[in-house]
């Protein structure tokens, strides 16, 4: 395929922190793909949570189902816009390896943990997880990804810091950037003050397209809500109107599949609608062009966005603060409240192979980072079975 002259060319690539010979077969990009797709940290995301967590349900979605989802989505907008869809992918794949166990539950518990040691930011955490904790090749620690790649996954949210700076993952001070983000921006600039590349851009959005589907499909299978709620909202309502209008009397699981697939497919031909005329505009000529515009060339429609925003509050108060799911959001923060001190004061716990890290520690801030990585790697199952082993076993 025949990339567009502002999309990241493999050619051009700014290369690895440690030098490599080119692949006989494969791009700088699709290698950086299958290091990611073959690492430790991606295996795991299959017993990590997105919403509920792993253990409460065959069909909800887990990080690592999410993840294939948001790369398969990064792809068709990509290759439509005439992107480099390796790199796309790459970066959807990798967006979501640092996240701890029981999701953004497990990620509120150890920012407060480790708010006198830096703090924990899982897009930081999956910078250091492909720059050092993935320790498999001969040659380096970490998967030695390309700078497009490292940039994508550092800023695929905007930028982190300058003018520009918004969102979760901006910091106002660049003294308050994420330590795990900073000791990797000292070796390999990424530029944080500029946007990132517009492949690292359709992978931010396409996570938005997946989890805004997927989250109306797992509430409802988890009865939260029903179809005659969504009814009422801004796009799904017109959805199951549209369905209803086409297949009176369809079956209530296809009658849902069906609305469900239209809401997705609205979000999908936005974004590519508002691209193309945005880039049409702007004709950039260079992928630098992209990441020094003041706003991203990637997003949705004022329209859509402010649609997307109710469906997104229904959520918030129906779904993500349900009783049911608060009860067990309350349960699983107290086992990493209890796991993380533990292991910082008793060291000794940890697997044999953490023990060259916790001698390498100058201070508590080093051995809290160790932990933290360790804590940070569990999936939700092993960190369920942890907290049986060691602190419900000790209270007994």
């Amino acid at each position: 395929m025949t990339l567009a002259p502002y999309a990241c060319h493999p050619e051009t690539s700014r290369g690895r922190l440690f030098p490599e010979t080119m692949s006989t077969f494969r791009s700088p990009f699709q290698r950086d793909r299958d290091r990611i797709i073959h690492s430790s940290a991606f295996r795991r995301l299959k017993h990590k949570t997105q919403v509920f967590v792993e253990h409460e349900g065959d069909y909800y979605r887990t990080r690592l189902t999410h993840t294939i989802e948001v790369a398969q989505v990064a792809r068709t907008i990509a290759g439509t816009l005439g992107l480099n869809v390796e790199l796309a992918e790459a970066v959807a794949l990798a967006h979501d390896l640092g996240h701890p166990p029981f999701g953004h539950t497990g990620e509120d518990a150890l920012h407060e943990l480790m708010a006198p040691y830096g703090g924990f930011d899982h897009n930081a955490q999956a910078i250091r997880i492909v720059t050092r904790l993935e320790r498999h090749y001969a040659d380096f620690d970490g998967l030695n990804l390309t700078w497009e790649t490292l940039e994508g996954i550092a800023k695929h949210n905007g930028p982190v810091i300058g003018p520009n700076a918004q969102g979760s993952h901006s910091v106002a001070d660049p003294a308050d950037m994420p330590y795990a983000l900073a000791e990797v921006n000292a070796q390999y600039d990424l530029e944080l003050h500029t946007h990132a590349s517009a492949e690292a851009q359709v992978a931010a959005v396409a996570d938005d397209v997946a989890y805004n589907h997927h989250d109306l499909h797992d509430g409802l299978r988890a009865g939260l809500f029903s179809e005659a709620d969504l009814m009422e909202l801004p796009v799904t309502g017109p959805a199951f109107e549209e369905v209803d209008r086409l297949y009176p009397g369809l079956d209530p699981s296809r009658r849902r599949h069906e609305a469900l697939r239209r809401v997705f497919g609205v979000m999908v031909e936005d974004v590519i609608a508002v691209a193309r005329n945005r880039l049409e505009a702007s004709q950039p000529q260079s992928a630098q062009e992209i990441r020094e515009m003041e706003g991203p060339i990637i997003r949705f429609s004022k329209p859509l966005y402010q649609n997307l925003k109710a469906i997104k509050s229904f959520l918030f108060t129906r779904m993500y603060r349900a009783p049911s799911v608060v009860r067990e959001r309350q349960r699983v923060t107290a086992m990493v409240k209890d796991l993380f001190p533990l292991f910082l004061e008793e060291s000794s716990l940890l697997p044999d192979e953490w023990h060259a890290d916790i001698a390498r520690a100058q201070d508590r801030t080093e051995l809290a980072r160790v932990v933290l990585d360790y804590v940070a790697g569990m999936t939700d199952r092993f960190a369920i079975q942890e907290h049986e082993r060691l602190c419900r076993a000790g209270a007994a």
